[in-house]
């Protein structure tokens, strides 16, 4: 049996009711309005509650490997299931303004011996270290790609510059500019790029999506395990562009210091 946290809402008075999360209702088969007994062990007695409300899952990294259920209740409800008395485990407090935090969290911290205060940034930073590791990883695979795509893109430009080695030379001694023949090589290396950048926008958004809708169905959560947002788009379309001219003006400088009458074999 999978384990169940409890989290208090802070309500008085009205109807027992509680709000599951979307993981157990679809489990369980529960809706609002059903009665379900709620106990604090399997072998005590519990009370006849009603489902309220049904949550959905927040997009949080750190309850993606968590397989355990949700319920929310009323405060006094809690304490009379659980027998805590007015002991908690932790609390939340929200505050207004962030100038505050720290001057609270020395004063918190002071108050007593025996609890620490923490802000919910670091505690995000804290179990969210799985997922720096997997992105410091792609950023990794992100460099040799773009790196392989350079030399691939080289090694393409070198090849059809090789083919048109004779169209060169002839345009070369019908008068045509050393400068006019290197923005053209540069020119097409910079369209094979953008070419290049748009198929692979394509693909990385196709394979977003097959990712999202795989994984958000495993988990059953909200969370989007892969994003292709405008700022990665302007990078790739930014980095294609300068590989291109970079890879265009080395092969065409290349070849536009070579003699026409060489280029033709003689």
């Amino acid at each position: 049996m999978l384990p169940i946290l409890l989290l208090a809402l802070a309500l008085q008075g009205g109807e027992r009711d509680i709000a599951i999360d979307e993981r157990l209702a679809a489990d369980a088969g529960l809706g609002v309005g059903d009665r379900v007994v709620l106990a604090g062990s399997p072998q005590g007695g519990g009370d006849t509650v009603r489902i309220g409300a049904i949550v959905r899952r927040g997009a949080d990294p750190a309850e993606i490997a968590r397989a355990e259920y949700r319920v929310r209740m009323h405060l006094t409800h809690l304490q009379a299931l659980i027998g805590y008395g007015d002991r908690v485990d932790r609390f939340a407090i929200a505050t207004t303004d962030r100038d505050v935090i720290a001057d609270a969290l020395r004063r918190i911290n002071d108050a007593a011996f025996g609890f620490r205060a923490h802000r919910s940034a670091d505690i995000a930073v804290e179990t969210s270290r799985t997922f720096q590791v997997v992105s410091r990883f792609h950023r990794a695979i992100g460099v040799i790609t773009v790196l392989a795509s350079a030399i691939f893109l080289l090694c393409i430009m070198l090849l059809k510059v090789e083919e048109r080695r004779r169209d060169v030379a002839a345009l070369r001694l019908l008068g045509v500019s050393r400068r006019t023949v290197l923005g053209a090589i540069v020119l097409e290396a910079s369209l094979i790029a953008l070419l290049g950048s748009g198929i692979g926008a394509a693909l990385g958004g196709a394979m977003s999506w097959l990712v999202n809708t795989h994984y958000q169905g495993v988990y059953r959560t909200p969370l989007r395990f892969a994003i292709v947002t405008p700022e990665i788009l302007a990078v790739s379309i930014g980095l294609s562009l300068v590989l291109g001219v970079v890879a265009g003006a080395i092969v065409g400088a290349r070849l536009v210091r070579t003699p026409p009458l060489a280029l033709f074999g003689r």
